[in-house]
C-alpha cells in the first residue's frame, strides 16, 4: 500500500469535496470515487458493481450510502458493502490527512 498525496491539506479537500457529494479522482490509473459525509472523507471504487456506472456521479444519503446513479444501487461507504446482496461490494481505499498533505491509500 502506498500514500499518495491528493490536496495539499484537508481545508483544501474541504473545498473541493462539499459535505454529502462526490469527486472523481484517478491515481495511479484508478477510478476512485472520493465522498465526504458528516465531516468525514471516504473512497470508494467508482465504478458500480452491478453494471459499471461511475458512482462520482451518484450521491450520497442520509444513511452515509453511496447511490449509482444508474439503477440507485446503494453501497455503504465506510465499508464498501453493497446494500442489496444482487451485486457485491466496493473496494474502499483508506484517506489521511496530517501537515503534510491529504493522502490516499493505494
Amino acid at each position: 500500500m502506498e500514500w499518495l498525496k491528493i490536496f495539499e491539506s484537508e481545508e483544501k479537500a474541504n473545498n473541493k469535496v462539499k459535505e454529502n457529494t462526490t469527486q472523481l479522482l484517478i491515481v495511479k490509473g484508478k477510478r476512485i470515487c472520493l465522498a465526504r459525509h458528516n465531516g468525514q472523507f471516504y473512497a470508494v471504487q467508482d465504478s458500480c458493481t452491478h453494471q459499471g456506472e461511475s458512482l462520482s456521479k451518484g450521491k450520497v444519503n442520509f444513511l452515509g450510502e453511496i447511490i449509482c446513479p444508474l439503477h440507485n444501487y446503494r453501497f455503504q461507504l465506510d465499508t464498501g458493502h453493497a446494500c442489496d446482496s444482487s451485486c457485491g461490494d466496493l473496494l474502499t481505499y483508506a484517506v489521511k490527512s496530517s501537515d503534510s498533505g491529504f493522502f490516499i491509500a493505494v
